[in-house]
């Protein structure tokens, strides 16, 4: 069902997969029966299974160029822990692609996919023209202040909140490129962590603690995919 893509925690998502399918995850599904998600939910299952298993995992929110080589559209994907360097990854891509791994994809300003934070300093920086950063082309859900959305997004789900795409919270929304230095301090932290930077790493998580702009409450308001309406929803198990 086209609702599926709200469903919020993995617990759910494979509650309902068990629903319509009683039957071991590795068994094929018809594929008009399947759980819908979007990439968040392909990425969540995967960071559920490695941790699961022991393996320190992450959602990791920004930007691939690799679906459209014209657009850059909002994605999200997956980092594994592995001989000591996180290992990103796709789970919506094939093996074997000829232009990247796609179970090793490279880090860096021309890489395959840019975080959130890796983007917003680029724009800040004005190398980067922030309207080709967006759901789609044509679609008016783009720029400066999505871009900006999703610094905050990025830092929720480095935080283990991984939180829906559409949730929003605090500074969130079309305002909040008003909020640019603090996006260029959260921005600066993020990009520092990847760097292995562990002082930007314990302030980035004291940051997410105490400061009500950038963490989520008990609840978020949602606006709905399928259908633009607005909705609080709690976060309280």
């Amino acid at each position: 069902m086209r609702s599926d893509v709200n469903l919020r925690w993995l617990d759910r998502i494979l509650e309902a997969d068990q629903g319509r399918h009683p039957l071991p995850l590795g068994e094929p599904r018809p594929l008009d029966e399947r759980v819908q998600g979007c990439c968040r939910d392909h990425t969540l299952l995967c960071v559920g299974a490695l941790r699961e298993h022991g393996l320190p995992a992450r959602s990791r929110v920004g930007f691939a160029r690799y679906f459209d080589p014209a657009w850059n559209h909002d994605h999200v994907v997956v980092e594994v822990l592995e001989g000591g360097r996180w290992r990103r990854f796709d789970p919506e891509l094939e093996p074997g692609r000829p232009d990247f791994d796609a179970y090793d994809i490279p880090h860096g300003p021309d890489a395959p996919f840019a975080t959130a934070a890796e983007v917003w300093r680029a724009h800040r920086a004005g190398t980067v023209d922030v309207e080709e950063y967006g759901v789609d082309v044509g679609h008016p859900v783009r720029g400066e202040w999505f871009v900006g959305t999703y610094v905050v997004t990025e830092l929720a789900h480095r935080m283990k909140d991984e939180l829906l795409l559409w949730d929003g919270w605090g500074v969130m929304g079309p305002e909040v490129a008003e909020h640019a230095e603090l996006l260029d301090e959260l921005a600066a932290l993020l990009v520092a962590a990847d760097a292995g930077d562990a002082g930007a790493e314990d302030a980035l998580a004291e940051r997410y603690r105490t400061d009500d702009r950038v963490r989520p409450g008990e609840a978020v308001q949602s606006v709905s995919p399928l259908d633009g309406s607005f909705v609080q929803v709690s976060l309280r198990r």
